[in-house]
């Protein structure tokens, strides 16, 4: 049985449903008991649990549990702690770092060798824009400012951890490096530095929708390295069944995808008919980096290759899942989480 926390989120439910679709059974374990009559009602089995409580973990201890996937985490997109008045460090590191410790603790107690769990992209924003793809081997380079900063320092925190006790007690943890992650699910507010913001992707579908014209700040060719959720939830089914998944792994689409192309793939897709427009705006400032990561090691070691390579397919498949109402509940809820805690 795989042992999913973090299941009620965006990546875990859709890792929930491409495991149990896999013929996998699935413990998923979260804090929103709404999603998790959801979950149930895919096939999974329900806990509440939080990472950050050891004694919550007393309820797995009886359970046949061969592997884990950790996707809980404090996420600078759901901290509402505005940076020049309130410094939330602190929560960072006791979700990320002790809540990781916590499941570590009980998956060595256990005897559970296998956990996948996840870092930032972030932690090599230094190299980003450098015109080669990263790999796994390129240097930490971050930068110490911004809300992302102690996110980063607490995921390079838990990545380190779980490295100590794969030398240290002979477990065989990995992490996946997300980039933004497209699809379906309650992710049209975003913060950043404690304050709500629409959605880049959300505010394109929206004016699409709408027959609203698209303005593309800056560079229009600015070409980013993104992942859709399928495929995330794809490589999560893999990597738990292979025995040379270790360490860190980039987790993108191996693909630079074009700024430009996204805008007309969101138009063609959700605004065929209502004639929405690009409009160039080369003098607004645009700092959305660019970046391109390697994925040969996720290819070689446990043969993930991405499906969704391009933006038009991405939109297709999004449009479909909205469209088909399976991920409503996920939607609303999630969102309605998102407006009253900062915790996935």
């Amino acid at each position: 049985m795989v042992l999913i926390i973090g299941a009620t989120g965006f990546i875990g439910m859709y890792t929930t449903d491409a495991l149990l679709k896999s013929g996998k059974k699935v413990l998923a374990a979260g804090r929103n008991p709404v999603l998790g009559e959801e979950l149930k009602k895919m096939g999974a089995e329900f806990i509440t649990l939080d990472i950050t409580k050891p004694d919550d973990f007393s309820k797995l201890f009886s359970r046949e549990i061969d592997s884990v996937i950790l996707l809980a985490g404090l996420l600078p997109a759901n901290a509402k702690a505005d940076l020049q008045e309130t410094e939330n460090a602190a929560d960072y590191f006791t979700v990320n770092v002790i809540g990781t410790i916590n499941v570590l603790e009980f998956c060595r107690k256990k005897g559970i060798k296998r956990i996948i769990g996840n870092c930032s992209y972030s932690d090599v924003s230094g190299a980003w824009g450098k015109g080669y793809p990263i790999t796994e081997s390129e240097p930490r380079n971050f930068k110490f400012t911004g809300d992302h900063a102690v996110y980063v320092i607490s995921k390079n925190a838990c990545n380190d951890v779980m490295e100590y006790y794969n030398q240290q007690h002979g477990l065989q943890c990995a992490w996946f490096r997300f980039p933004p992650v497209y699809g379906a699910g309650p992710h049209g507010t975003i913060y950043v530095n404690g304050k709500a913001y629409k959605s880049g992707i959300a505010t394109f579908i929206d004016n699409a929708k709408e027959g609203k014209n698209i303005e593309l700040w800056g560079d229009p060719h600015i070409k980013r390295d993104i992942i859709y959720v399928k495929d995330v939830a794809k490589a999560y089914t893999l990597a738990i069944d292979s025995d040379k998944t270790y360490g860190l792994y980039n987790m993108t689409s191996g693909t630079e995808l074009d700024l430009e192309d996204q805008a007309k793939a969101v138009i063609k897709v959700f605004g065929a008919d209502q004639n929405s427009k690009i409009i160039y705006r080369p003098e607004k400032e645009n700092n959305t980096p660019s970046f391109l990561f390697s994925m040969e090691k996720a290819k070689n070691d446990f043969g993930f290759v991405p499906e969704f390579t391009n933006y038009y397919d991405m939109m297709l498949d999004y449009k479909k899942e909205l469209e088909s109402g399976k991920w409503d509940i996920l939607i609303k809820t999630g969102t309605k989480e998102q407006a009253k805690t900062h915790l996935y």
